[in-house]
This record gives structure tokens, sequence and C-alpha cells, in this order.
């Protein structure tokens, strides 16, 4: 079992940045990969960004250049980096995590962020 607890989320006005933390617990012994998933309202969960263990990383397009996803797999912690924010960035935030390739995809309660001036 994976615990993932994100952190981070508020208000934050276009242009801004904003870091959002993630805190992976529980009985495992590492983590495939951690990344990122945004649900905006009336809309379905999206890919924002994943980083593997090995460092591969994946970026929806309407992130790209703009937000970083970075891991320190040391310590199972890891966080999105959110730069030149937009009010089409307004969504939940979701902290995901996988023990491996194949596994169960293991969810946080995810933290809203709202971009707004």
């Amino acid at each position: 079992q994976v615990q993932l607890v994100e952190s981070g989320g508020g208000l934050v006005q276009p242009g801004g940045s904003l870091r959002l933390p993630c805190a992976a617990s529980g009985s495992f012994s590492g983590l495939y990969s951690m990344g990122w998933y945004r649900q905006a309202p009336g809309k379905q969960r999206d890919l924002v960004a994943t980083i593997t263990s090995g460092g591969t990383t994946n970026y929806a397009d309407s992130v790209q250049d703009r937000f970083t996803i970075p891991r320190d797999s040391a310590k199972n912690t890891g966080a999105l980096q959110m730069n030149s924010v937009k009010p089409e960035d307004t969504a939940v935030y979701y902290c995901n995590a996988r023990t491996s390739y194949y596994g169960m995809p293991y969810w946080g309660k995810g933290t809203l962020v709202t971009v707004s001036s």
C-alpha cells in the first residue's frame, strides 16, 4: 500500500509560480513512477506530468516548458513546479504513484489550484 499526500495548493495570479509537494509513505520498497494529474470542473482527469525512477519524464503539451517534476527517489517525495501559470491551469491536482510498470496506480486526495487575478 502507498499513501500519498499532496500540499501547496491555493490561489495564484496568472504568470506566477506555485510548487506542489507530494510525500509517499506505506509498505513498499520503492516507487517505479510518480506523477501529477489534474481535473478541472466538469472535465475528466488528465495527465500533467510523470517521472520514472530512472528519470524519464513525460509532460502534457499544455504544460511543456512551464512545469517541471522534480523527484527525490531516496526520500520517496516528489513535486510539481508550476511556472508561468495560466487561468486554464485551474484544477484539482492529484499526485499519482506506481510501484511497478504494470502496478496499480495510487492516488492522493488532491489539492486545489486556482489561477486568477
